[in-house]
C-alpha cells in the first residue's frame, strides 16, 4: 500500500484551494503481471508493433506511475499511421478474473498528411477490481488528422490512471472524445505542445461519478507556433458523494503570434454530497493572442426538472435525460452509432 501524490499542475496555486495536485492513500499498485491478454483490435488497422520508444513525459502523473509504465509495461503497442483516407480502428481492453491488471505504452505515430479515427476502450466486469496504468503518446507530423475516442467504462471499484502526450507538427490536428465514467480514482494528466505553424487540439470530455468515485482531470496545452489553436471543452455531471478536480492550463508561449486558446468546463451536481473544484488557468508569454476560461458548477435546475416531471416522467427518468441533454453535443463527436449507445446506456444505467 502506498500513499501517493498525483497530478501537479504546472504553476502552483494557493495551498487554500488544495488542488494543485491529489492525494491518493493506501492505493495497492501492483508489481508486473503476465502479459495482458484481454486485448482485441479491430477495423482498418494501421501498422502495428509491439516495440515502442522510449518514454519521455513533459508532465505525466508522477514519478512512481511513470516509472512502472516505463519498467514494468504488459501491454506495449506502436501504431503508425500511413492512410491518406480516414480509416476506423478500435482497440478494447477488457479486464476479467485473468486479466486484472494492465500496465500499458501505447505509442502512435501519424504520417504526413494523413487521416485516422482511433477508438480507445476499457471495460471491466462488475465483480473484479481492476488496475489501469497507461502513457499515450501521439506524434501527428505535417498535415495529419487524428481523431482519438477514450472511453472508460470500467466499474467503480477499480483504479484508472492514464497520462496522455501529444506533439503537432505544422497544420496537424487532433481531436480527442473523452469518455471517463469508471474507477473508484480515474485520474488523468493531458498535455499538448502545439510546435508546428497552424496546429489544432480540441479536447471534449465529459465526466459521470457516483457514489465515491474522485475524478483528478489535469489538462495542459502548451502552444508554440504560430496561429496554434487549442479548444477544451469538459461537461460533468456528479451523484453521491462523487469529487471531481478540473485543472485546465493554457500556455501561450514565446512565437505563439495569432494563436488562440479556449477552455470551458461546467458540472452538474445531482445531490448534495457530490463536490466540484476546478482551476482554470491562462499563462502567456507572447503578445498578440487570445485565450478564455470559463468554469461552473451546480444543482440540477429545479425548473426544468419539474418541467420534465409534469410531462409524465419519473424523477430519475427527468434526471438521465438531463444529463444526455448535457452531454449531447459532445457525444454527438462519436460517428460510431454502436459505441454511442453503449455510452447512452452506460449512462442511464449508473444513474439508476
Amino acid at each position: 500500500m502506498k500513499n501517493l501524490k498525483l497530478n501537479e499542475t504546472p504553476i502552483r496555486t494557493s495551498r487554500n484551494f488544495n488542488i494543485n495536485n491529489i492525494k491518493i492513500e493506501n492505493l495497492n499498485i501492483p508489481q508486473k503481471k503476465e502479459h495482458f491478454k484481454n486485448i482485441t483490435i479491430t477495423g482498418e488497422n494501421p501498422k502495428v508493433e509491439n516495440d515502442t520508444s522510449e518514454i519521455k513525459l513533459q508532465y505525466g502523473l508522477g514519478e512512481i506511475l511513470t516509472n512502472q509504465v516505463k519498467t514494468q509495461a504488459n501491454q506495449k503497442l506502436k501504431l503508425t499511421i500511413e492512410n491518406k483516407q480516414n480509416k476506423e480502428t478500435q482497440i478494447e481492453f477488457q479486464f476479467d478474473n485473468e486479466n486484472k491488471t494492465l500496465i500499458e505504452d501505447i505509442e502512435i505515430i501519424a504520417e504526413e498528411n494523413t487521416k485516422s479515427t482511433i477508438i480507445i476502450k476499457y471495460v471491466s466486469d462488475e465483480e473484479n477490481q481492476a488496475y489501469h496504468n497507461g502513457i499515450l503518446r501521439v506524434n501527428a507530423k505535417k498535415g495529419s488528422k487524428v481523431n482519438l475516442i477514450i472511453v472508460n467504462l470500467m466499474n467503480i471499484k477499480s483504479n484508472n490512471f492514464i497520462a496522455i502526450q501529444n506533439t503537432f507538427e505544422e497544420n496537424s490536428k487532433i481531436k480527442y472524445t473523452i469518455i471517463d465514467f469508471g474507477g473508484k480514482n480515474s485520474i488523468t494528466n493531458y498535455y499538448s505542445n502545439l510546435l508546428g505553424e497552424k496546429a489544432e487540439n480540441s479536447i471534449n470530455t465529459i465526466y459521470l461519478g457516483k457514489e465515491n468515485q474522485l475524478f483528478d482531470l489535469n489538462y495542459i496545452g502548451e502552444l508554440r507556433g504560430e496561429k496554434t489553436n487549442i479548444n477544451i471543452e469538459v461537461q460533468g455531471a456528479l451523484n453521491g458523494d462523487s469529487k471531481k478536480h478540473f485543472k485546465g492550463t493554457i500556455d501561450f508561449k514565446k512565437g505563439c503570434k495569432k494563436a488562440t486558446g479556449n477552455e470551458n468546463e461546467a458540472c452538474m451536481l445531482l445531490s448534495n454530497t457530490a463536490k466540484s473544484k476546478a482551476l482554470p488557468m491562462l499563462l502567456c508569454s507572447e503578445e498578440d493572442v487570445e485565450g478564455n476560461h470559463s468554469t461552473s458548477a451546480g444543482k440540477i435546475g429545479e425548473k426544468e426538472l419539474f418541467y420534465i416531471m409534469s410531462r409524465g416522467f419519473e424523477l430519475k427518468e427527468a434526471m438521465k435525460l438531463m444529463v444526455r441533454a448535457r452531454f449531447n453535443k459532445i457525444l454527438g463527436n462519436v460517428d460510431n452509432e454502436d459505441l454511442r449507445e453503449l455510452i447512452l446506456d452506460e449512462i442511464d444505467s449508473r444513474l439508476d
